[in-house]
């Protein structure tokens, strides 16, 4: 009995480790490749679109980040644009003056984050351009 009980023992941990390394292959990236983060659009994804203005981008990855959150004394607040620590304005006039080529990355922050790095009149987050070095 001591026998069969051993061998049960090394069947589960057999069977676990397997199981442990199917997970680990499949969320590394699988056939579709590996998970982005839904709130930072990379150079890689960037170079796709190199003729494209920064709003084309955006509306094409990640439109998400161009709706409005919550109630503003206007309707919904939108997020505020800055490239290079410098406030923009809203993400419509902000984000289609700006040339793809010129960007290194697009993050998004929330009301929350945005206002904590930047200050206040943050309501609708934040979509912060950060350029390429020239």
């Amino acid at each position: 009995m001591r026998l069969n009980r051993s061998h049960m023992t090394l069947s589960f941990i057999i069977a676990f480790g397997l199981a442990t390394a199917v997970a680990a292959c499949s969320s590394t990236g699988g056939p579709s490749g590996p998970r982005r983060d839904p709130n930072l659009i990379t150079a890689e994804e960037l170079s796709e679109y190199a003729t494209l203005s920064a709003l084309d981008v955006v509306r094409r990855l990640r439109p998400r980040w161009l709706t409005g959150r919550g109630q503003g004394s206007g309707g919904m607040n939108r997020p505020q644009v800055l490239q290079d620590g410098t406030r923009l304005g809203d993400p419509d006039n902000a984000l289609r003056s700006i040339a793809v080529s010129d960007i290194e990355s697009i993050r998004y922050l929330s009301a929350s984050d945005a206002t904590m790095r930047y200050g206040t009149n943050f309501p609708g987050g934040a979509i912060v351009v950060t350029s390429r070095a020239r």
